[in-house]
């Protein structure tokens, strides 16, 4: 008999109502996720509010809606292609920038996400995960993408932070022995 995996319980969803709809096939809906019942402990949430993969007919909609509810509107976003794919991450006040990204790529972006920080410190941690995770996709980002192999800088992360790192050794490289220095070390 195979043992139950213990964990984190789901939260379960409560829907408060209708944001937007654009008539046809999409609809934003808000509400919040609550604590599962039992004993699940006191754990504060990273974010205050989320969207993911938001179709951008509903930016304005659901900008009024964090405004009414009282919800800041500066955090990280993303915007992505019609495939899903993440094109552009950055931060800042989510509604303006996502509109001038919108307006500068209005074909290829289609949809949206944002996380409001709870803590604003770790902002810019956020941002720099998803950004080192979306890699080579992000090609409306010049100043931001990687397209190399290179660690980024663990400064990015806040003081306090345990990190392992890769390094190249410094100094002179060892000489790697020639096949025919190693046939007369093996034969002598």
């Amino acid at each position: 008999m195979k043992a139950k995996k213990r964990g984190k319980p789901k939260a379960t969803k409560k829907i408060d109502g209708e944001v937007w709809t654009d008539g046809n096939n999409w609809v934003v809906k808000h509400g919040e996720l609550k604590r599962s019942r039992g004993r699940p402990g006191r754990v504060e949430p990273l974010f205050k509010a989320i969207g993911e993969k938001v179709p951008f007919g509903a930016l304005d909609a659901v900008e009024t809606h964090m405004k009414h509810q009282g919800v800041g509107r500066d955090g990280v976003y993303v915007a992505h292609d019609s495939m899903g794919t993440p094109r552009y991450i950055g931060r800042g006040n989510i509604a303006s920038r996502l509109r001038s990204r919108h307006e500068h790529n209005p074909n290829e972006l289609l949809y949206f996400s944002f996380y409001v920080v709870k803590d604003k410190v770790h902002e810019r941690e956020v941002e720099t995960l998803l950004i080192r995770a979306s890699g080579p996709s992000l090609h409306f980002n010049q100043r931001k993408k990687r397209v190399d192999i290179k660690p980024g800088n663990v400064r990015d992360y806040e003081a306090g932070t345990l990190f392992y790192e890769r390094q190249q050794r410094k100094g002179k490289k060892k000489a790697k022995p020639c096949a025919s220095r190693r046939q007369k070390q093996s034969s002598g």
